[in-house]
């Protein structure tokens, strides 16, 4: 059995059709992990759920923050922007179908055999496994629960934007989200910001990657993520960045957990040009 993590999609169903063709991908045999935002901003989110749905056990897919952007949208919370292609979702005869399987994706992925941990976007510095896991919980039993609709309502914004143990409600509920589908870069204190999307060495000061702040309680992982595709490829120990532009004419990239860590990836034709928001 082989286990491959893939990097984001966001509705590129070519190149993850020709990536899996690449990896002779076999569900009955091997196993896929992927790194959220399945959709949006690509041609085609409705057919990448489908595949993705269809192949039960085969897969593991965490929940990035465009899938919950499509969650939010589809009840009518949070505006549908210019760039988003969400309408062959929303307008889907089996929409019902895909909503509820994505609703029910987890946010983290650790795998103890294997040794790694998946997750959209990363780890915020004060989390080690067993918190970062009870944080996770949380959020997926409110998403699946009977008052989802009332925490995609209240999901958008920043604040609060450092981790309390303290926190309480929605607060707490909108920084665990953050944390796990939209971080990239940290201050020395561990607080979130949100807004600065370049890639590193092009932060303003004081801020650092996420894996790079001092005391990280979870530096004994090792993190597979998406999210940052200006990141590319990371060489940073026990960290494995694999959204490599996919969705800008760059590649979709698989790594092989079992065994050897190797790389496989596909051309992607261009789909949104560099400049606009990822």
């Amino acid at each position: 059995m082989a286990v491959y993590a893939i990097g984001d999609i966001q509705g590129c169903l070519a190149p993850l059709q020709a990536l899996l063709d690449r990896l002779d991908f076999r569900p009955h045999r091997d196993r896929l992990w992927f790194t959220g935002d399945l959709v949006n901003r690509g041609p085609q989110s409705a057919a990448v759920l489908r595949l993705v749905m269809s192949l039960g056990e085969a897969a593991i897919s965490v929940l990035g923050n465009h899938d919950l952007h499509l969650l939010a949208v589809a009840e009518g919370f949070g505006a549908e922007l210019d760039k988003d292609t969400l309408d062959d979702v929303l307008h889907a005869p089996d929409r019902d179908t895909l909503l509820h399987w994505l609703r029910h994706r987890p946010l983290l992925h650790h795998d103890p055999a294997l040794g790694y941990t998946l997750t959209h976007a990363g780890l915020p510095p004060q989390w080690d496994l067993a918190t970062a896991r009870r944080c996770a919980t949380e959020v997926e039993n409110m998403l699946r629960g009977e008052h989802y609709r009332d925490f995609l309502r209240q999901m958008y914004g920043n604040q609060p934007d450092r981790w309390d143990p303290a926190l309480r409600g929605m607060e707490r509920l909108r920084f665990i989200t953050n944390a796990f589908t939209r971080l990239r870069y940290c201050d020395s204190q561990g607080r979130l910001d949100l807004t600065h999307k370049g890639k590193p060495g092009t932060q303003p000061a004081g801020l650092m990657p996420w894996y790079q702040v001092p005391g990280r309680k979870n530096r004994d992982l090792r993190i597979l993520f998406g999210h940052w595709s200006t990141l590319g490829l990371s060489d940073y120990p026990g960290v494995y960045a694999l959204d490599t532009g996919c969705l800008w004419g760059g590649k979709l990239s698989a790594m092989r957990l079992d065994g050897q860590q190797e790389i496989i990836q596909v051309d992607c034709p261009t789909t949104r040009r560099p400049g606009q928001d990822g």
